[in-house]
């Protein structure tokens, strides 16, 4: 095992440059930058050069990123063109806030997900069946935006049972964490819900669809018919088969939550990676850019490796030498 993760870490660093190189290009070949934002069309070619030189942009593309490619191996992620102050300054106090909401949507996706996929293949073609088939199409299909802004109107204004905006109130002083925690997810539970509403039919779809080929095995009927009890047989032995397609969404799932906060979090006014990611993209904000989806792909890469480790996990017969 150790050694099978010392050369999946080794792959992941050519995989990684080649990402960074192709989000280079991309932020290149796209139309206009930062340096837009401050040119006035009366303003005469020496001081569009002067404006350009200030965010380095006079070089070459291939000299700026081998810049930012030394730079960024030394922890140093830029300078933000909007800001004038340091990226990593600017998200490290965002990341803690964005990670807790992919955290909860992926557990809230998960708790909800998974039982609902097993009671829908347990009770093929009956009511609760259709009725969670029906949801599920409704989650996958439902824009985040649109669901965000039908909460915020039914809860937050109409019944007033949750706050529209933020992640806390300034005004408000928590006597302990665990008040301070919980006021915090008040104010994440309907963002939660947006967030994790289109996993939570995604994992409720694929566990259905598991669950059907896997208690329709032969194996399941032995186990039935040695007199297993119903729940024995379908949480002991179909479930972990079962689940061996799932854990593939694992991994890749954190990383698609966070790409998906950017909407979620500006809906619901969230101060997190996504919003100044949204941003950023409309300031033409390069170096906030390329740091966000550099962090992205590390994560994408990162969870590809703990579905890889989660197979073995559920699959006693899968052995990494």
């Amino acid at each position: 095992m150790r050694t099978y993760i010392i050369r999946r870490l080794l792959q992941i660093i050519p995989v990684f440059l080649g990402i960074t190189v192709i989000l280079f290009l991309l932020i290149e070949l796209s139309p206009g930058d930062a340096s837009t934002n401050f040119i006035d069309p009366r303003m005469r070619p020496e001081q569009r050069a002067e404006i350009a030189r200030r965010f380095g942009l006079e070089e070459p593309a291939p000299t700026r990123y081998f810049m930012w490619l030394t730079n960024m191996l030394r922890g140093d992620l830029g300078m933000s063109m909007r800001y004038q102050r340091p990226v990593a300054e600017i998200l490290a106090p965002m990341i803690p806030t964005t990670l807790t909401l992919a955290l909860l949507a992926f557990v809230f996706s998960v708790v909800i997900g998974i039982p609902a996929g097993i009671i829908s293949a347990t009770r093929q073609y009956s009511l609760a069946d259709n009725s969670l088939t029906v949801f599920s199409l409704i989650g996958i299909s439902l824009p985040s935006f649109f669901f965000g802004l039908i909460l915020l109107r039914i809860f937050a204004i109409q019944l007033q049972w949750f706050p529209l905006f933020g992640i806390r109130n300034p005004l408000y002083t928590p006597p302990n964490a665990f008040v301070g925690a919980m006021h915090t997810l008040h104010h994440l539970f309907l963002p939660m819900i947006v967030l994790g509403m289109g996993g939570t039919a995604t994992f409720m779809r694929y566990t259905r669809s598991s669950m059907l080929e896997v208690i329709k095995s032969d194996y399941i009927r032995t186990a039935r018919a040695k007199g297993l009890a119903e729940k024995v047989v379908i949480y002991r032995h179909a479930l972990r088969n079962a689940l061996l397609p799932i854990i593939t969404l694992f991994g890749f799932w954190i990383p698609s939550l966070m790409g998906g906060a950017v909407i979620t979090e500006s809906i619901f006014g969230i101060p997190g990676v996504g919003r100044t990611a949204l941003d950023a993209v409309n300031f033409r904000d390069f170096p906030i850019i390329m740091a966000v989806n550099t962090m992205l792909a590390l994560l994408t890469l990162i969870g590809a490796l703990i579905s890889d480790l989660l197979y073995a996990a559920a699959d006693p017969r899968i052995k990494y030498d």
